[in-house]
């Protein structure tokens, strides 16, 4: 029983293999564009058909046939050396791939010629593939020492956002984006840009850029230049750019205040104020003198004088009124006083004091004890 089964089962996983479509070929996408061209050779006018493969899907391109000018320098004179009136425009299919014939019209200038294809819109990938025209003169290769001419051929951007350190005063950085075109007659290979920050009515201050790559005559590149301000910096700045001594791009630039720094020195001028009082508020806590170290309330450690106790004697009246005066009544005795816990002056005790019975001399009481 199992046997008829695992055969039906393997028939049916053959069946499958077989209904599968084919793969067909199919294109790497990092690799790079090519044309070929059949026949490589052609007479004036006669037809050539031009292959490309790798190319992006749907990209619009544009086929010419130009004159002084090798797959490995590119059109030395630009558009100016190709027939631009026998130009094809083609269109590639969702696999990068097209076909079209072109005619082998002789271009303004002398062979060596080459048949050139780039894209018109996106991205820019341009292929060169020699082609031999009959009867068409042939003359050595013009001296590429000519000055490239570059110009900016898109609105400039800058790219680049703050971050957390830039607010909180780190150096503030952006990336300068922009499309050149070499309108000049020579190769542009590894320019130098000058790139310029201006603040406020201040004059910029220029900083060579050097971008490493090669602008052949007719073509475009897009360049990106990064460049920092110092730390701290905020307010309107001028982005300039020149080659060659001549300006080509001025970007505005408004940087933000860097509002983490203000927040720090505000709290830096609250904290240390309060820091100070703090430690001076310890510092006299820790001087001032501590409540056992006092021996009374209101009294402070140190010398205690002894306590004095005096009696004041009563007066008396000279003999010559005693007679006339009336007999006062004698006083209940009182009771007696508790005996005092203070001692006495020690030069004498206190019923004693000098001049007591002595009836002409008032009594003055001494306020020695009391220094």
């Amino acid at each position: 029983m199992t046997s008829p089964l695992r055969g039906a089962t393997l028939a049916l996983l053959l069946l499958g293999l077989l209904a599968l479509p084919m793969a067909g070929p199919s294109y790497a996408d990092d690799a790079k564009p090519s044309v070929a061209l059949s026949p490589a050779e052609a007479a004036k006018g006669a037809d050539v058909t031009v292959t490309g493969r790798a190319w992006r899907p749907g990209a619009l391109l544009m086929l010419l046939v130009c004159g002084q000018s090798t797959p490995g320098l590119g059109v030395i004179g630009g558009t100016n050396s190709c027939s631009n009136a026998d130009g094809q425009a083609v269109t590639t299919d969702a696999k990068g791939a097209f076909s079209k014939v072109l005619p082998a019209a002789p271009p303004p200038k002398p062979c060596p010629c080459v048949v050139h294809v780039a894209t018109v819109q996106g991205e820019q990938a341009v292929v060169d593939t020699e082609l031999k025209i009959t009867g068409h003169p042939v003359a050595p290769l013009p001296d590429q020492s000519g000055d490239g001419k570059l110009a900016v051929l898109a609105e400039p951007r800058l790219d680049g956002s703050s971050s957390l350190l830039t607010w909180f005063g780190a150096p503030p950085g952006r990336t300068l984006v922009f499309t050149v075109g070499n309108l000049g007659s020579g190769t542009v290979k590894d320019p130098v840009f000058q790139l310029g920050t201006a603040h406020g009515v201040f004059a910029p201050q220029w900083e060579d850029h050097q971008w490493k790559g090669t602008i052949q005559p007719g073509q475009k590149a897009e360049i990106k230049l990064a460049f920092e301000l110092s730390a701290g910096a905020h307010g309107d700045y001028q982005i300039s750019l020149q080659y060659a001594k001549k300006l080509l791009v001025t970007q505005p630039w408004g940087v933000d205040r860097p509002w983490g720094v203000t927040f720090f020195w505000i709290l830096l001028c609250l904290v240390v104020p309060a820091a100070v009082f703090r430690i001076g508020m310890a510092v006299v806590d820790r001087l001032r003198p501590r409540e056992g170290s006092r021996v009374g309330p209101g009294r402070h450690r140190g010398v205690q004088l002894p306590e004095l106790t005096l009696k004041v004697p009563k007066s008396v009246r000279p003999s010559g009124d005693r007679k006339a005066a009336p007999a006062e009544p004698e006083p209940e005795p009182a009771a007696p006083d508790p005996p005092a816990t203070t001692a006495a002056l020690p030069w004498f005790t206190p019923d004693s004091a000098p001049f007591e019975n002595d009836p002409n001399r008032p009594y003055r009481p001494t306020t020695k004890g009391n220094s």
